[in-house]
């Protein structure tokens, strides 16, 4: 046995027992390290190939270069004088550009035109196509090869022919497959033409020697012929040579294709043949049933059982179909063998059982395991065995080996019994509309519960509006669990939502800094859960929800809270009930006094007023008046259904808005969508409220009556039909009845579905027309008319869009035209007998006017076709829809007649400045083309090189003169605007600091866009090299410029009235305050009107937060930043507690895991240190791995040969 490199003890008891497959399956020294070879071989001798004398091919380069050589009499472009220009040089310009080939063109000694062509090998062949028919006049030729052997010319998915197409720079033409013909057109050069000919034939005459062959086999007899696992048929292809399709079992077909030289086929078939007599001869059949249940175990997994009895017993046995009741195997071979074949399908067949374990429902996910890891443990012992847990079923099914499944149900039944004796459920009924204030935020009440009592618990989901929460784990702690439940409901049904009315700009003031005030009431009425409206919602109703009499505590606490806070300094005494209203701040602020109100637990109803005297006693006749108004305050609950809340609502909020404003500022609440109550509170003045009452019960009355709905089904093709042309038919419905009618869209899944909408006696009377209109429509009839098939085409053309239009007008009857070339004229029409009415009747329209139409041939210069079409045929298009006439304009190339009667054109030379022409010709001629069509004359400008101010107008007589005013005309207009153009460059220059730069372009250039569309200016900032750094450039009309100079520098000058402050905030919160992507933060800073700055990473203060603007909008920004932040902690402190109670971390845990053994490195046999028992050299010694240039110390041998240093 070979030695091993790096093996030691330790690792030889590790893998004692592998040891000999471990060696064989290192690599050897020489494998991992080949030598070089020490000096080069004499000639003669053969050099041994390793990994570093293998001679490397060398790469081939991506990008190749070919020259095209155009002979003069092929060049289509011949002008001497326009080489590099013109035509061509567009030609070639394009080609570059759509192929990304380059190109470049020479002329040759006998004119001929030499293109060289480099690029990627594709984009060169591509090239040289669009070179061949863009620049190479083209001539063409037919080649004749039999029309079966049009699809190898074709290739898959045409793949052949584009490679043709390239390889000989040739356009070739096939005929389609239902046309006759056998001939195939090519069109290029002259010798594309004969290479494309040459190939083509080639192909046809390969096709040409091989033969396809067809055989109808009974396909009982087809597992015969193809053995095995395919085998036999394998072994005839590679024998033969040809190629044999026998149809797979799943196909119900007899016909076995051969395909292949003559010869071959010939031999292939000969030997099916023999095969298939031979059986047919000798087989016989033995019927056997076995139940439909055990057919798959016969089958096996994709057929293979089948096809091992095939291949043992050469037996084959016939299964019934699935979708057959049928329970009866047919084996068909020879009789000897028929007895072992039966014997191995009753083995296969009773290998597998099917059994079942009782278990209660609620427990399977128990058995199962959290992420089926109880399950995983039985199926990797067990693994042939299939385990099913069926919803809402109190069993488990089992499927697999008679034994395994013996030995996996009694392990589940073990399990069952076990969960059975330690578990208990129980299920208890709470308003759904309390289930999200049991899961608590963040599910922590729910949460808690479990971790608490060791339980789950199952709270159904909001979509199935189910009342019943199920409680699963230990007995005593599903009790326990559901005695907290039922508190914690009990305790939601005492609660109440009361909105208290505070005006938005206190609600800071009453949260406090850091949220310090509002902390001292909620630790007061911890029940108590207050919700203050979002900023940016512009709301005064603060929410307080939990038991009712900690809301009415709370409530009161909080209106002196505030009073008493935010009013303090006494001298004038006014006495008067105590009223809970808000109006003193208004009143403080305005009369600059200060309000004490009376102690918390005082008795007293003095309120003491402290200022100057005059502000004093305007204070308190405010405050008097005040207690007067609001003495009149009460609130009504109203009951109106919860269905109509929506309706009464609005869209956003507009209807009962409407109603608040209207009635004097009153607040009316509606309950959460989806409880369910129906009663609605309005708060306010007694005169308002009821004022509010009665416009609500009224507009809830008139919604009660008007929407009454009803639905009804109709097939989607009679849509159209019962709307009618125009809406004429379902229009009449509406008018007759007034109920609005609505079809569905096409986006909505149910595409029948109809919905009739308003009164109940009108929807009645809708649904009785319409229903009686598609009871006429079901009423489905088939008819025939005659049609002269010369008419037939104009139907059919365009793949029968004609006939399209009118299934879709007539409510989608079906139109049959008689097959072509049938020649006969009876058309069938099958659909609802009014709908086939109306289309028949159509069609006769239309044949009429097909009869009626003539042909007419009008004579006219080719030179003038262009401008009769107009640009992109756009006029000669609108004459044939005006006139429902089809106009054929010939071909270039046809002979010219002159028409005698036509009127004498007339030439017109024009005398425009040189400098104008190219505004006149305008972009790409866009300007031109649309004076020649407005004028309906032929413009021609000089060419540039001409320097020519003379344009000449070619038209009628009559049109010649209003073309020269209108060229006149926009000459004037080009004058203009080269004048405007002078004025728009004036340029103003202003000095601002770079710093400012930023703020002045505004985020992604939005101040500063505003500021060039505003004033209608151009304005550039200096590049990042400028010298002038400090320069802003303002191009545009003088008055303009100076406007926007003025805006910039009113920016500016508030920019340098802002501050800056600092305040910290703890770096824990940054990233929820900044938000996705900078969300959060730039919606704070649009709406303080500030800019804020955190500190980046490695800071020295990472709390330390920078918040610029003006003075008073960096107050206010500054202390809802710090709301946040005490907000965000809370929420951090409660995840950190609730952390507690969750699993240690994967790197806890795989800490705890044994320390690997140490690297074995790398390892390989035959190594040259262990041929003569030597250890293994020293890698840390000099002797053995000495550097470069040191002395060597001791020549003696070593394992790694003579040294040669």
């Amino acid at each position: 046995m070979s030695s091993v490199a790096v093996l030691t003890q330790e690792s030889f008891n590790e893998h004692r027992i592998n040891v000999i497959f471990y060696e064989d399956s290192l690599p050897t020294y020489k494998d991992a390290f080949p030598p070089l070879p020490e000096k080069p071989l004499p000639e003669g001798v053969q050099e041994t190939g390793n990994a570093w004398t293998t001679k490397i091919k060398p790469l081939k380069s991506s990008v190749i270069t070919q020259v095209f050589h155009v002979p003069l009499e092929e060049r289509k472009y011949k002008d001497m004088n326009q080489f590099g220009e013109g035509d061509q040089a567009k030609v070639c310009l394009d080609i570059m550009h759509k192929t990304g080939a380059h190109l470049e063109l020479s002329m040759a000694k006998d004119q001929g035109l030499s293109i060289m062509v480099s690029g990627k090998h594709d984009a060169v062949m591509k090239a040289r196509k669009e070179i061949v028919s863009r620049l190479q006049t083209q001539a063409s030729a037919t080649v004749a090869i039999p029309k079966e052997h049009h699809r190898f010319v074709i290739g898959k998915s045409g793949e052949k022919l584009q490679e043709l197409e390239l390889k000989t720079a040739t356009k070739i033409q096939i005929p389609r497959p239902e046309d006759p013909s056998n001939l195939i057109k090519i069109s290029g050069t002259k010798e594309g033409l004969e290479k494309a000919k040459h190939e083509i034939l080639l192909i046809s005459a390969e096709q040409d020697k091989r033969a396809v062959e067809r055989m109808n086999i009974e396909k009982v007899y087809h597992p015969f012929i193809t053995g095995a696992y395919n085998k036999l048929v394998g072994e005839w292809m590679q024998e033969t040579g040809a190629r044999i399709n026998v149809p797979p079992p799943s196909v119900n077909k007899t016909e076995i294709v051969i395909t292949g030289e003559k010869e071959q086929v010939a031999l292939a078939m000969a030997k099916i043949k023999k095969i298939y007599e031979e059986k047919k001869k000798n087989a016989t059949t033995i019927a056997v049933e076995v139940k439909k249940s055990q057919h798959k175990y016969v089958i096996g997994p994709k057929g293979n059982t089948l096809q091992e009895i095939l291949d043992r017993t050469g037996v084959s046995v016939e299964i019934p179909p699935l979708d057959s009741s049928s329970e009866t195997v047919i084996l068909r071979g020879e009789p000897d063998r028929l007895g072992q074949a039966l014997t191995e399908v009753y083995a296969k067949a009773n290998s597998y059982t099917v059994s079942s374990v009782s278990a209660p429902s609620w427990l399977h996910r128990f058995i199962i395991g959290k992420k089926g890891q109880n399950l995983a443990k039985i199926t990797q012992q067990m693994p042939k065995v299939h385990i099913e847990f069926t919803e809402g079923e109190d069993k488990i099914t089992l499927e697999g080996p008679t034994k395994d499944v013996q030995i996996v149900q009694g392990q589940i039944e073990a399990v069952v019994t076990d969960l059975v004796s330690r578990m208990d459920y129980t299920e208890i009924s709470v308003d759904p509309k309390f289930h999200r204030h049991l899961i608590g935020k963040g599910g922590a009440n729910i949460n808690r519960i479990k971790e608490q009592h060791k339980v789950s618990v199952r709270i159904p989901p909001d979509n199935e509006k189910s009342n019943l929460i199920r409680i699963e784990g230990d007995p005593q702690g599903v009790q326990e669990a559901k005695k907290e439940l039922l508190e914690l409901a009990s305790r939601m049904e005492n609660e109440r939502t009361k909105d208290m009315i505070i005006e938005q700009r206190f609600h800071r003031a009453i949260i406090g800094q850091k949220g310090e005030k509002i902390k001292e009431v909620r630790d007061k009425f911890p029940e108590v859960i207050i919700n203050f409206p979002d900023p940016t919602q512009k709301s005064d109703i603060v929410q307080l929800r939990g038991p009712r009499t900690e809301v009415e505590k709370c409530t009161k606490f909080m209106q002196k809270m505030l009073l008493f806070r935010l009013l303090a300094r006494s001298s004038i005494f006014c006495l008067f009930t105590y009223w809970h209203y808000f109006s003193f701040f208004q009143i403080r602020e305005e009369t600059n006094t200060k309000i004490d109100l009376p102690a918390e637990n005082s008795n007293s109803e003095m309120i003491v007023i402290t200022g100057k005297k005059a502000n004093c006693e305007a204070a308190k006749n405010r405050v008097l008046a005040i207690q007067k108004e609001l003495a009149n305050i009460t609130e009504v609950e109203v009951s109106i259904p919860s269905k109509l809340h929506n309706s009464l609502i609005g869209s956003k909020g507009r209807f009962v808005r409407s109603i608040m404003e209207e009635c004097g500022g009153v607040h009316i609440h509606f309950p959460t969508e989806g409880s369910g109550i129906d009663a609605v509170i309005i708060r306010g003045p007694a005169e308002e409220v009821e004022k509010a009452k009665k416009q609500l019960l009224y507009l809830a009355e008139e919604k009660q009556i008007k929407s009454h709905t009803v639905e009804l089904r109709a097939k989607p093709e009679y849509h159209k039909f019962l709307i009618g042309k125009g809406g004429g038919n379902i229009r009449k419905v509406r008018d007759n009845t007034g109920a609005r009618i609505l079809f569905p869209t096409a986006d909505d899944k149910d595409q029948e579905l109809i919905t009739v909408i308003g009164t109940e006696e009108a929807v009645a009377e809708a649904q009785k027309e319409l229903e009686a209109l598609i009871k006429s429509l079901d009423n489905v009839v088939e008819d025939f008319m005659i049609v002269d098939p010369k008419h037939h085409r104009f139907f059919v053309a365009r793949r029968g869009q004609v006939l399209r239009d009118i299934a879709d007008e007539y409510g989608g009857v079906l139109v049959s035209f008689p097959r072509t070339g049938s020649q006969s004229d009876k058309v069938t029409l099958k659909g609802a007998k009014d709908c086939l009415e109306a289309a028949k009747k159509r069609m006769l329209e239309m044949i009429e006017d097909l009869d009626a139409q003539v042909i007419m041939e009008c004579v006219i210069p080719q030179k003038f076709h262009r401008s009769i079409m107009g640009p992109k045929g756009s006029r000669i298009q609108q004459i044939t829809k005006d006139h429902n006439v089809q106009i054929k304009f010939p071909d270039r190339d046809e002979q010219q007649v002159k028409f005698p009667s036509m009127q004498k054109f007339l030439v017109l030379l024009v005398k425009l400045p040189f400098e104008l022409h190219r505004y006149i010709i305008g972009q790409k001629g866009s300007g031109i083309r649309k004076m020649m069509d407005e004028f309906e004359v032929n413009i021609q400008v000089p060419a540039h090189e001409l320097q020519s101010d003379i344009i000449s107008v070619t038209g009628l007589a009559s049109h010649l003169d209003r073309a020269k005013e209108g060229l006149l005309e926009r000459v004037k207009e080009l004058q203009a605007e080269q004048e405007d153009r002078a004025l728009r460059s004036f340029k103003l220059t202003i000095t601002v600091d770079p710093k400012y730069h930023p703020k002045i372009i505004g985020r992604k250039g939005a101040i500063i866009t505003q500021i060039r569309n505003e004033h209608e200016v151009n304005i550039q900032f200096p590049e990042k090299n400028d010298e002038n750094q400090d320069q802003i450039t303002i191009t545009g009309y003088e008055q303009n410029a100076v406007a926007a100079r003025d805006a910039i520098q009113a920016i500016v000058h508030e920019l340098e009235e802002m501050i800056s402050e600092d305040i910290t905030l703890d770096s824990r919160v940054h990233a929820r305050i900044i938000g996705a992507r900078g969300k959060g933060i730039r919606k704070i800073m649009d709406e303080f009107k500030v800019d804020v700055r955190f500190p980046q990473s490695g800071a020295a203060d990472p709390n330390l937060v920078t918040v610029t603007g003006r003075p008073e909008r960096v107050d206010e920004a500054i202390d809802h930043l710090l709301n946040l932040e005490e907000e965000y902690m809370g929420d951090m402190v409660e995840n950190e507690a609730k952390m507690a109670y969750m699993k240690p971390s994967g790197s806890t845990a795989s800490s705890m895991e044994e320390p690997r053994g140490p690297s074995k490195g790398f390892v390989v046999r035959e190594a040259p240190w262990a041929i003569g028992n030597e250890k293994a050299p020293d890698m840390s010694s000099s002797e053995e791995f000495p550097s470069f240039g040191a002395p060597v110390t001791n020549a003696r041998s070593s394992p790694w040969g003579p040294k040669r240093f």
